[in-house]
């Protein structure tokens, strides 16, 4: 029997999935318990800290990433052709995503499968930085759900609200994010392909 001695790279080493882009792998770094915000350090692999979660702000998903993507051109690309604004490039990371679940999911460094239905088409600092809405995969409560409009509009409205304040501080200026749109299921589809283009242009 052969083993596998050596972790795979989160972003690297993990397939995106055979049935993408309607259903992803998706690498969990955060949960909604989380006091502290956790993401993958690029060149190890491991989860790292990257800030202590000062205010009661909370990330109101599983948030993470999709493994062998990338937000480079083609993802900027097709958030100016769809919004109209001037968007320099892609942030350079992999594609965010927050999965639903009615489950509670105690810790991230996990990988689940997940059912794109939508996303948020979010602008930072002039950059495309695109979080895909999923749900878990076979979930009893939000596993039937196939597009945004399936989805309350108080989820919605909480997802937004989260990104529009995560990265303010009480006393500094705010810091300016664009929340664009909220798209559907094939809008999601979408980015989900350019990101992976990207990825391949990126990392071959």
């Amino acid at each position: 029997m052969q083993r596998n001695f050596y972790k795979a790279h989160p972003w690297h080493g993990i397939q995106i999935g055979k049935d993408m882009p309607k259903i992803v792998n998706s690498f969990i770094e955060i949960v909604s318990t989380d006091t502290v915000k956790y993401e993958i350090d690029k060149e190890t692999g491991y989860l790292k800290i990257d800030r202590p979660q000062k205010f009661s702000n909370i990330v109101p998903a599983l948030y993470g990433f999709v493994p062998q993507t990338y937000c480079g051109e083609l993802t900027a690309e097709l958030a100016r052709s769809a919004s109209g604004k001037e968007i320099e490039k892609g942030d350079g990371d992999p594609l965010d995503i927050l999965v639903l679940s009615e489950r509670a999911i105690t810790h991230g460094d996990i990988i689940c499968e997940a059912i794109p239905i939508g996303g948020i088409r979010m602008i930072d600092k002039g950059e495309a930085d695109d979080k895909i809405i999923a749900v878990l995969k076979d979930d009893s409560m939000y596993g039937k759900w196939k597009d945004i409009k399936d989805c309350p509009k108080s989820i919605i409205d909480r997802l937004v609200h989260y990104f529009l304040t995560y990265k303010n501080i009480p006393g500094e200026e705010k810091v300016a994010v664009d929340i664009d749109d909220v798209y559907g299921s094939e809008v999601a589809h979408q980015v989900i392909l350019k990101s992976r283009e990207d990825y391949r242009n990126m990392f071959g």
